[in-house]
């Protein structure tokens, strides 16, 4: 039964991967590889009604965690398109005066990182793909500019509690602290991103081309309540984190309070419009204009995950590397590459679960590394993390051009900030 649903999956990741040689889109592929599995699951054992009624219930807890996430993602993207409507962000694209790529990737870059460690890495890169999409008219030099903010926004994600869900999982166990993980992984998050930047900066193109139109400061006016929009939406994402620390609910919840308030103020700014104009300027105008095909896309992915997880495939896997490898380092630098491939959500899962706070107490080095290592290695390959699905439904980037012009960036950023931590790690700690 394991062999034929990773026989499954591994199908339906290569039709992810060839979408344009089979013309198959990739949310077609991703859906029927996440039901194919389930399917292959429960069919391992079909008179078996105990057995039944565990896939059904594996099913339950799945999904419960994925609608979360699907929640939290519309919710998100719903504000930032209402931001968008209302040229929110010409606000903060007339601000920025540059038209050198080498100083507006920088730019870009460190905004996306610190806001990516005070919001979560997918709500970040929405909002910073939306922006570059008013800076940069070329479609190449914008998918460099989106491949680099998925970097950043895991990079930034990374070194705090509530920046990444693996790193939120490990704060809610108990395996770290917030002033441990924000002391030691601060440093090799900030390597993980300057690397590749440096590197671009002697490599990148010289010209950024016209500026977009929709990007022109003059405008901005032209959408009544532009700027209220912006300060509402953006203030909406931020008090996200403050809403689960203050009332320990999950995060979805404080993003659907966040979209309501902005619902409410958008529907009463444009209450004398006609209705046509005034459904553009709407959250039913949002949620039209939206990709909703990526957020299929993200339901197949963790669906084909959640098999791997509840089968103990990943968990058998993170055995047959202690038994193996034996040292901890290696093993968690091969999971945070594995996590370029699979879901890093479940890796840490299975990884929580095979390690005990017995023997590895809190902050300790194992979790750390797991935490920095996770968050940061799904960068490598485009639907190795939730930034860069998004970025990849957002921008449309082919998954083999980002593996030859992102994937060689966020490799040489990963194991950069790895040797940092590895190093800094036994001075911190001596």
């Amino acid at each position: 039964m394991e062999i034929a649903i990773i026989t499954a999956f591994v199908i339906g990741y290569l039709a992810i991967a060839f979408e344009h040689s089979i013309k198959v889109n990739k949310t077609a592929s991703a859906v029927v590889t996440g039901v194919v599995c389930w399917t292959l699951f429960i069919l391992a054992s079909p008179e078996d009604e105990v057995f039944r009624e565990f896939v059904v219930a594996e099913l339950g807890e799945h999904l419960n965690q994925i609608a979360q996430i699907l929640f939290f993602l519309l919710g998100a993207m719903t504000i930032v398109e209402l931001i968008d409507a209302h040229h929110g962000f010409q606000y903060i694209t007339s601000r920025i005066r540059t038209r050198n790529p080498r100083v507006l990737l920088w730019i870009v870059c460190w905004v996306a990182f610190f806001l990516s460690a005070v919001l979560d890495n997918l709500t970040t890169t929405i909002v910073m793909v939306s922006l570059i999409r008013k800076l940069v008219s070329g479609r190449e030099m914008r998918l460099v500019f989106a491949g680099l903010i998925v970097i950043a926004a895991n990079a930034g994600g990374a070194w705090t509690p509530i920046g990444d869900v693996t790193t939120t999982m490990l704060w809610i166990g108990g395996q770290i602290s917030t002033a441990g993980i924000m002391m030691t992984l601060f440093l090799p998050s900030v390597v993980c991103l300057l690397a590749p930047l440096v590197y671009l900066s002697f490599t990148l193109e010289p010209a950024l081309g016209e500026l977009p139109r929709a990007a022109q400061p003059e405008n901005a006016q032209s959408v009544r309540g532009g700027k209220l929009m912006l300060v509402l939406g953006i203030g909406g994402l931020v008090s996200v984190p403050v809403f689960k620390t203050l009332t320990h609910l999950p995060p979805f919840l404080g993003m659907l309070l966040a979209l309501g308030v902005v619902w409410i103020v958008a529907e009463s700014l444009h209450s004398e419009l006609d209705d046509a104009r005034r459904r553009h300027l709407s959250v039913a105008g949002a949620l039209a204009r939206i990709d909703t095909s990526s957020v299929l896309f993200f339901l197949g992915i963790l669906l084909a995950v959640a098999v791997l997880e509840s089968t103990l495939v990943l968990a058998n896997l993170a055995e047959l590397l202690t038994r193996t490898i034996g040292d901890n380092r290696i093993i968690i630098t091969l999971i945070g590459l594995l996590s370029a491939v699979v879901d890093n959500i479940p890796l840490v899962a299975a990884s929580m679960g095979m390690y005990s706070l017995e023997t590895y107490p809190r902050d300790h080095m194992i979790w750390e590394y797991l935490a920095y290592c996770a968050g940061t290695g799904g960068s490598i390959l485009i639907i190795g993390s939730a930034a860069g699905v998004t970025a990849m439904g957002m921008e449309k980037i082919h998954f083999f051009w980002y593996a030859r012009k992102i994937g060689g960036l966020a490799l040489l950023g990963y194991l950069a900030g790895a040797v940092t931590y590895l190093i800094i790690e036994p001075l911190l700690f001596s």
